[in-house]
């Protein structure tokens, strides 16, 4: 690949990998007219192509089903339980993931599948807290990660979030890949101390694994309720982060028919029910 036709935008590393996030700053060979009429206008917004490249020393990846693009060195593909039969049967009963993940082993260059959308890298250490994400988001993680299933603690709530009765929980040392529904720069990070975050809609993408969430109504009274024009809020409290896409539901009402009409209104309660982030 020709140094000059991308930049790296991200790059995290530890002992032995190495994790990069590529942008194409344009794209110059289409040769249909139609194409190129989109090609231009989506790199005068800004929008680039983007994807990642691992390098690995004498280490191993793991990727999601269908994320791989190609590969060079000295490498080789295999299919893991991802910790054990009892990991795996765990992970397509509970989260209906596949029951084999795979990795990828030896020392050289993965590159994974391209993307006008964005990626977030996340850096855990061993004696630190893990990570519970949406479903959808993770995308790939370096040797030294543990990936798993957890149940939400209310059936109600996971009803109400819409994500499902389980998410994915990562943890131990390594570099998570995740795909995400905003550019990085876009994401908040909220930081509680024994306090609360309350969001309206479910774009939190993820949270340190000893915050407690729960979906709630905005007013313990139903006639405040009622009156507030909010309805169901998502409460995430407890010692540690919380990630959230303000964004998200904003380029989801921009790709409707009415989406810009909707936006143009008097804001009012979002609610803001997301999609992108979801397999």
């Amino acid at each position: 690949m020709d140094m000059n036709s991308y930049k790296v935008i991200v790059s995290r590393e530890t002992e032995n990998v190495k994790v990069e996030v590529l942008s194409f700053d344009s794209l110059k060979g289409s040769s249909d007219i139609r194409t190129a009429e989109m090609l231009f206008y989506a790199q005068n917004t800004g929008m680039t192509l983007k994807m990642v490249r691992v390098t690995l020393s004498n280490s191993k990846v793991r990727v999601e089903p269908g994320a791989l693009y190609y590969m060079k060195g000295n490498l080789e593909m295999k299919a893991s339980t991802g910790g054990g039969l009892f990991k795996g049967l765990k992970r397509k009963m509970l989260s209906g993931e596949t029951f084999f993940v795979n990795e990828i082993h030896g020392t050289g260059e993965i590159y994974l599948e391209p993307t006008f959308g964005h990626f977030f890298l996340h850096n855990l250490k061993e004696n630190e807290t893990g990570i519970i994400v949406d479903s959808g988001l993770f995308y790939g993680g370096t040797e030294g990660l543990k990936i798993d299933a957890v149940m939400l603690k209310t059936i109600s709530s996971a009803f109400a979030s819409q994500e499902g009765l389980f998410q994915t929980r990562i943890k131990g040392n390594g570099i998570a890949i995740m795909y995400s529904p905003v550019p990085e720069e876009e994401i908040q990070r909220f930081t509680l101390a024994n306090d609360r975050l309350f969001v309206d809609g479910n774009f939190a993408l993820m949270r340190s694994e000893n915050i407690k969430y729960k979906v709630v109504k905005s007013s313990k009274s139903l006639l405040a309720t009622s009156v507030s024009g909010e309805g169901l809020l998502h409460r995430f409290e407890g010692i540690g982060n919380v990630w959230i896409a303000p964004t998200q539901g904003v380029y989801e009402k921009m790709a409707t028919d009415h989406g810009l009409r909707k936006l143009a209104k008097v804001p009012g309660s979002m609610n803001t029910e997301t999609t992108t982030s979801k397999k």
